[in-house]
């Protein structure tokens, strides 16, 4: 007889206790082999996360979602941004991201317009394994001086529709509101 999945735990950011938000950031710190910098962190906060503990009650799995604002074609977005999805070594290649990344959807499908994310490399066969696609048009950020084009944002930043809508048209570039940081 096989053991039941650990559960999958979405909180908003407000229920998270100090001590929790500790745990996400030291693995978030691990799995990004210490590349995860405060404006990542920053990043990650204030939307949905998604987290997964093992039987010992070690965090082994966490994403976040939230609400960003997209311009395109003259039209705002409400857009689903998915952060910080990271799984701890050792228990990488079980299903655990896909589970992560299943409950972030269902929040994508319930209260966005359209899911967006940054893949690394390691990252991008995950999304492409559950039908995310790289958006094939522009990318640009609207800066605090007018638009400010991505180019090498292109190629690894990914879409997924929300259910029962359509993705817009690659024809006109994904405006991304501003933030510090890696902008996507």
């Amino acid at each position: 007889m096989t053991e039941p999945a650990p559960a999958v735990r979405t909180v908003h950011t407000v229920e998270l206790t100090a001590a929790e938000r500790a745990k996400i950031r030291a693995l978030l710190d691990t799995a990004f082999d210490g590349d995860f910098a405060d404006q990542d962190w920053e990043h990650a906060l204030g939307g949905i996360h998604a987290l997964i503990h093992g039987e010992d009650g070690l965090l082994v799995a966490h994403g976040a979602v939230v609400q960003r604002r997209v311009l395109h074609a003259n039209r705002s977005y409400r857009v689903g941004y998915v952060e910080a999805v990271a799984v701890r070594a050792g228990h990488r290649r079980g299903g655990l991201g896909h589970r992560v990344m299943a409950a972030l959807e269902h929040v994508i499908d319930t209260a966005h317009d359209f899911g967006a994310l940054s893949a690394s490399d390691a990252g991008a066969a995950l999304y492409a394994a559950r039908g995310w696609q790289v958006w094939p048009g522009r990318l640009t950020a609207l800066g605090p001086d007018g638009p400010v084009p991505l180019p090498e944002e292109e190629g690894s930043t990914y879409v997924r529709p929300a259910a029962g809508r359509p993705l817009p048209a690659p024809v006109h570039p994904l405006a991304f509101d501003w933030r510090e940081g890696d902008l996507l």
